[in-house]
């Protein structure tokens, strides 16, 4: 493995990545794979903090549409976040791995309530910090929160792992003849309206020149690669 590129990473998890082949819930062979990986970081001295989505368990935006009052779709959506953050959690624990659940939104029962010195202290400590609840408001994707959090903490970069595998010029799914990126300025995504991100988390990004990496999920092993340095996915700066 290459010397450590990044010491200090915001990892943004999709739901849907939790949750495989089944599409909801939480498959907890993936989980065990996923947390064995943030183990490995851990021992190799990276501070790791964590943001998952929600789309294994609602989408507000998707499956709120229509029928549903935006924000209290939204707010549904981050009671979603908190439960893979309470999953992840208790996997990591049982590797022996103390992680902390931080939420955007007050919930003591659960977890505790984010502040940013929190979160550097436990960070400091050797823990994995798992921030739920996006930034506790509607209208604002995990994406977003994922780069609000990455800042907070200043992070070296945040880490997209997704179900692709980079940042397309189409989705490939649909087109077969879409080009993946290596590398994209801020302004090339915006400009192109690519789907790195939505257009919120990457001008937050641009104003605090954060860099991305955007990477499959489907091998946990990527996250180790990419905070080795290894080119792989999209790097956004």
């Amino acid at each position: 493995m290459s010397p450590i590129q990044y010491k200090r990473v915001l990892l943004k998890i999709s739901g849907e990545a939790l949750a495989g082949e089944k599409r909801r819930g939480l498959d907890f062979d993936i989980l065990r794979e996923v947390c064995q990986v943030i183990a490995r970081c851990t021992q190799m001295g990276v501070q790791v903090g964590v943001v998952i989505g929600a789309g294994n368990f609602w989408r507000g935006v998707k499956d709120g549409a229509d029928k549903m009052q935006r924000s209290h779709a939204d707010h549904m959506g981050m009671l979603g976040t908190v439960m893979n953050c309470i999953a992840v959690a208790d996997v990591l624990e049982h590797m022996g791995v103390d992680a902390r659940v931080l939420t955007a939104v007050e919930m003591n029962k659960f977890a505790e309530y984010f502040t940013r010195d929190a979160a550097e202290r436990y960070l400091q400590q050797g823990k994995v910090v798992l921030f739920a609840c996006g930034t506790g408001n509607p209208y604002f994707s995990t994406d977003t929160g994922a780069v609000l959090r990455g800042v907070e903490i200043e992070a070296d970069a945040i880490l997209l792992a997704k179900n692709v595998d980079g940042v397309y010029s189409a989705d490939p799914a649909k087109d077969p003849s879409a080009v993946k990126y290596d590398f994209l300025t801020y302004d090339e995504v915006l400009a192109r309206h690519l789907q790195a991100t939505d257009s919120t988390a990457m001008t937050l990004a641009m104003d605090n020149q954060m860099p991305l990496v955007v990477f499959a999920l489907k091998d946990p092993e990527n996250i180790l690669r990419v905070i080795s340095g290894e080119k792989i996915g999209t790097l956004v700066k």
